[in-house]
């Protein structure tokens, strides 16, 4: 059967099984196809003409000076340029670009950091040849670069000329044009920018750079999946997004963009109540960050925050979204923050017993099909307890959606202890690993799961979520992986790009990647603990959940919104 047959099969039965291009049916590697249309030649032609020059890199074209000016500071550093030859095969040319230059905000910078305010920006630069992205830190008024990291395996975001060349892709495709019934024009497909991932091709696991613009069609949306990498559609899936009506603007925007960005992304808040006391400010794609967190005068945590959103349709295709949340404006999210962060009392049993911050995150047209919400939730309790937690609000781009968020969280101290409950005990984790909730996990007696305390016996136990925090949670069956704390290596320390692909289903959800191939030592020595819940979405009556949908009432259009919230509640350890 020919694609065309294929796709046209698929229309007609509706039935939701990812369709493959010829190129890709004979294997992984078989040869493209010629390209005839204007845009993908045009886009060969740069890239022939990058890998004439000395340096291999293509540069983000900006009438701001101040954004040329920090490319060149950037690729004079011999360790950010390091990847952009094969030094094993010649020193040939390795594709490399520029796809974004931003102003550093304080989620970016080391506290160690010397300089000027509004001097320092962030560079980030992708090689295609290593699928790796390296971000450099720069001082254009002293000329210097204040520090370079390298990410394997990872994808900054796209700019915008990539994400016009994938949408171009899209729209022209026949294959596109013949599954919806029409041709397309670019206006109409969403979340066209969102990196994502699909089996059996070259985007699988995001070993290539790939994104899916995707059109909504009444209640399904069409996924074309288009590798940036080598230029064409690889893809076509449906996925069934539920009943469909006239989207909502949930805040003015506009005008509330700037001062969110002033006011908390540009500058970093206080906030003392109930006995803690901490600073929050808006990260540019790991969310709300909370820093040097103290309850009665005694440090308990240095930092946590929401580092990715992997959302994944398929178990067995391989695709979805990876999102980042962040400020509203140069930014790397691809959910913002439109609304300030709230404080909020916390009431349990008719008392208050502590406080709640809270920062919302939306797509422009939430809750339409192919939108996304989220939210953070740190609850802190007047008895020393807090919880790091984070839901979907809905609505997604399909009713088989899984959401697999990925939360950093570093407690105080030099020297820690990080232990598991098994049975009648707890044991001590020696070296760096991860380890999944399942049915069959022991838990300690008041729930706990995990320890971690410092030498002097101080700490907290960890206990994850089993649908027993009132919150409408069922349970967070959550990846755990604690590695080794190296600020001088910054593994997260500030703003991380996406670190993981959308759509495993294992444990490789992007904190593996720091733990090294010999897991180090992490017996009293400072700890991350990265924490990965899975939330499986449902639209069925009576049953919705990680869901939004609207309903009309009294000739009104209003949301009714289902969250999954996920996240540990940490208890202090009591004195013996």
């Amino acid at each position: 059967m020919s694609t065309q047959q294929s796709l046209l099969a698929q229309q007609k039965t509706k039935q939701s099984n990812a369709v493959y291009l010829d190129e890709y049916k004979k294997g992984l590697w078989a040869p493209a196809a010629q390209d005839t249309a204007s845009f993908v030649v045009e886009r060969k032609q740069q890239i022939g003409k990058v890998l004439k020059q000395s340096l291999p890199v293509q540069l983000l074209i900006d009438s701001n000076e101040q954004v040329m000016l920090a490319q060149q500071i950037a690729l004079r550093d011999s360790n950010f340029i390091r990847y952009t030859v094969d030094k094993r095969n010649g020193r040939k040319p390795l594709l490399s670009q520029i796809f974004g230059v931003y102003p550093a905000r304080p989620g970016d910078l080391r506290k160690d950091m010397v300089y000027l305010p509004g001097s320092v920006a962030r560079v980030e630069m992708y090689n295609f040849a290593y699928n790796l992205s390296s971000v450099a830190i720069v001082d254009v008024f002293a000329l210097k670069v204040l520090s370079v990291n390298h990410y394997p395996q990872s994808q900054p975001d796209l700019p915008a000329a990539l994400v016009k060349l994938a949408v171009q892709i899209a729209v022209n495709a026949p294959e596109v044009e013949k599954a919806l019934g029409f041709k397309p024009s670019a206006d109409q497909p969403v979340m066209s920018s969102t990196k994502t991932a699909l089996n059996r091709t070259r985007c699988e696991r995001s070993q290539h750079l790939c994104v899916a613009p995707t059109f909504v069609q009444g209640k399904r949306a069409l996924w074309a999946i288009v590798d940036v990498t080598d230029q064409r559609l690889v893809g076509l899936r449906w996925t069934n997004v539920g009943e469909d009506a006239p989207s909502i603007v949930v805040t003015e925007k506009k005008l509330q963009n700037e001062n969110i960005a002033d006011c908390y992304c540009e500058q970093v808040n206080k906030l003392n109540r109930d006995g803690w006391k901490m600073d929050y400010v808006l990260t540019s794609s790991d969310g709300l960050m909370i820093s040097g967190v103290q309850f009665n005068g005694r440090d308990v945590m240095h930092s946590a925050k929401l580092v990715d959103w992997h959302v994944s349709y398929s178990n067995t295709d391989g695709f979805g979204y990876s999102d980042a949340v962040g400020c509203p404006i140069f930014s790397q999210s691809a959910v913002v923050a439109t609304e300030p962060p709230q404080i909020f009392e916390l009431v349990e049993a008719d008392t208050t017993a502590g406080f709640v911050l809270e920062q919302k995150y939306y797509s422009e047209l939430w809750p339409g099909p192919c939108n996304y919400s989220y939210a953070q939730r740190f609850l802190f309790y007047k008895d020393g307890r807090f919880r790091v937690t984070c839901a979907s609000i809905g609505r997604g781009c399909g009713n088989d959606g899984t959401y697999r968020p990925v939360m950093r969280i570093v407690m105080a101290g030099e020297q820690q202890r990080f232990s598991e409950w098994q049975q009648n005990g707890w044991v001590p984790w020696k070296k760096e690993r991860w380890q999944l909730q399942q049915p069959t996990t022991n838990y300690a007696p008041d729930g706990s799961q995990y320890k971690i305390e410092r030498k002097d016996q101080t700490g907290y136990l960890i206990e994850p979520g089993k649908g027993q925090f009132g919150d409408g949670g069922r349970g967070d069956k959550a990846f755990v992986y604690v590695t080794k704390n190296h600020p001088e290596k910054d593994e997260g320390e500030t703003d991380l790009i996406t670190i993981g692909p959308c759509c495993n289903t294992d444990f490789r959800q992007g904190p593996e990647k720091f733990i090294d191939k010999v897991p180090e030592n992490i017996y009293d020595t400072k700890l991350v603990i990265w924490y990965v819940p899975q939330m499986k979405n449902d639209d069925a009556p009576g049953k919705q959940y990680c869901w939004a949908e609207t309903y009309l009432e009294n000739g009104v259009y209003k949301v009714k919104a289902y969250p999954c919230f996920a996240g540990p509640l940490f208890k202090p350890i009591q004195p013996k």
